[in-house]
């Protein structure tokens, strides 16, 4: 889907921050950043990418922050009683 069909069904853009053990020195933390148009509260891409993670790369996850914000919101609309006239 385009990411304007995406929005329209309710798909939100969607930042994790991914904080993961380094392989080689497992008491440090280093932190991933994934941005993606996804379903909240259920965050199907997330899922599927964090599954990914766990099953080939190396770094164990520790934890994970998500933010998510509707792209297409109602407009704000402010009705004025003004006129102005020029000469």
């Amino acid at each position: 889907m385009e990411d304007f069909e995406l929005m329209l069904n309710d798909y939100r853009l969607t930042t994790a921050e991914i904080f993961y053990h380094l392989p080689d020195h497992p008491s440090l933390l280093q932190t991933y950043l994934w941005q993606e148009y996804d379903k909240n509260p259920d965050f199907p891409v997330l899922m599927k990418f964090l599954n990914f993670w766990e099953r080939k790369l190396d770094g164990k996850l520790h934890s994970v922050q998500v933010e998510s914000c509707k792209i297409i919101k109602p407009s704000d609309i402010i009705h004025t009683n003004n006129e102005i006239y020029l000469n």
